[in-house]
């Protein structure tokens, strides 16, 4: 745009608008939109400082990034320094953004056109991964699965705001989290998004076609799209990453603000459970329909465990747990079995077992750093062993309900019979 050059399109400003933390917060004060609680640090005593007002735990990242390059969640100020001494190079011109984190927050996507008249909704999608895990790692749904619509009118409000104050041209991608009945924006993307593709596909549209047109000057009103988009009301769509863990030996498949999925898959259902089993099977994790499950939950994820055991007891599972969560487990009245943790020096231990292929699910959050060091045994184990394992809690549900379904994921379906009817 400096040398003379007609840029197609969102304007280079209002893409930095969109990127620029500081510019950014000062549009949503002007719209009057919620953000979580959040800071900009040029030094490490900056970050220090700002993490301290914010209150642990933070996530850290760099600006201008993809991928999440560089994202991370830090529980203290040990974890904090250390990640400014090793991830980043901190300075004037790179700084670092630190974010309160949203715990259990439900993460939404939305998809949305614009040609700097008017704002119409191509997509709303609900992560099944709480807020923390990338979104280009987490699966979702289209239409949302569990949100009221009281609140998807309150994102498509929003949206139309944002879309309007960049005067975005063609595509435009928004995250946002749900706490409660709280609703944050986490990151307004002015461009095409990684889930254009699965969004057209959900709701029979060539959205990247139309936002080519936008941009080379058509308007919604020529391309005959006078409302938002309908999502699919006879179906449900499930998006689910693909990982290349099997590839690395060593990896650790704990899922975190940085992307490390390669691919994606889809499945289509009458219901949500059966999509996402089906889009599990496509992403190459087929989802046992019996056996032993093994389930150990951090704190947080306690009372929303119970029916996760009760949805698995019911479908002839035969559960192990270690000791904090057994308590709960049994306290509802769902058979469960004892195993050591790998820490506990007795033997077999739960990596002895699943070693010895007696596991056949494995359900296992984590809550801190050293947490996430002695559960990695587990994580490995589960890999080489090719063991189907949800390291969320949400994810877990979603594979409960769906193995409770026992729906056939294996019938072949065109997708134009879905959007038939």
């Amino acid at each position: 745009e400096q040398a003379g050059v007609p840029i197609i399109g969102t304007s280079p400003d209002m893409i930095d608008l969109a990127e620029d933390r500081e510019r950014f917060q000062q549009l949503l004060h002007r719209l009057k939109l919620r953000q979580p609680e959040n800071g900009t640090a040029r030094s490490v005593e900056e970050a220090v400082a700002i993490a301290d007002g914010i209150g642990y735990p933070v996530v850290m990242r760099p600006s201008y990034v993809l991928g999440g390059r560089a994202m991370q969640i830090v529980y203290g100020e040990e974890g904090l320094l250390r990640y400014m001494r090793e991830a980043v190079s901190v300075s004037n011109d790179h700084p670092v953004l630190l974010d309160r984190f949203l715990n259990c927050a439900i993460e939404l996507d939305v998809d949305a056109l614009c040609d700097g008249q008017r704002v119409i909704i191509g997509g709303i999608m609900e992560h099944i991964e709480e807020a923390g895990v990338h979104s280009g790692d987490s699966a979702c749904c289209l239409p949302p699965h569990s949100i009221s619509p009281a609140v998807v009118e309150e994102v498509k409000r929003q949206t139309r705001a944002l879309g309007m104050a960049l005067n975005v041209s063609g595509l435009m991608n928004i995250q946002f989290a749900l706490q409660g009945e709280v609703l944050y924006v986490l990151e307004v993307n002015p461009r095409a998004s990684r889930t254009v593709p699965f969004v057209s596909k959900a709701v029979g549209q060539p959205l990247a076609k139309h936002a080519a047109r936008i941009m080379a000057g058509s308007s919604l009103d020529d391309l005959g799209l006078m409302d938002d988009i309908p999502p699919p009301t006879t179906f449900h769509a499930v998006k689910e990453a693909v990982f290349p863990f099997v590839k690395f030996q060593g990896a650790d498949i704990l899922l975190s603000p940085e992307m490390k999925s390669t691919g994606e898959v889809m499945g289509i259902a009458r219901d949500f459970p059966a999509a996402f089993a089906k889009a599990q099977l496509g992403a190459s994790s087929r989802l046992p329909s019996s056996g032993t499950a093994f389930i150990s939950v951090r704190d947080e994820d306690k009372a929303g465990v119970v029916e996760v055991a009760r949805l698995l007891q019911k479908a002839g599972f035969h559960l192990l747990a270690t000791s904090g969560t057994l308590t709960v487990i049994e306290a509802a009245g769902i058979p469960c079995t004892k195993t050591e943790k790998v820490t506990s020096g007795l033997r077999p231990h739960i990596v002895d077992r699943l070693l010895n292929r007696e596991v056949n699910l494995v359900i296992n959050t984590t809550a801190d750093q050293r947490a996430v060091a002695d559960s990695k045994n587990i994580r490995q184990a589960t890999l080489s062993c090719a063991i189907v394992y949800f390291t969320t809690l949400a994810g877990a549900l979603a594979a409960a309900q769906a193995i409770a379904g026992k729906s056939d994921v294996t019938a072949a379906v065109s997708i134009q019979s879905y959007h038939r009817g």
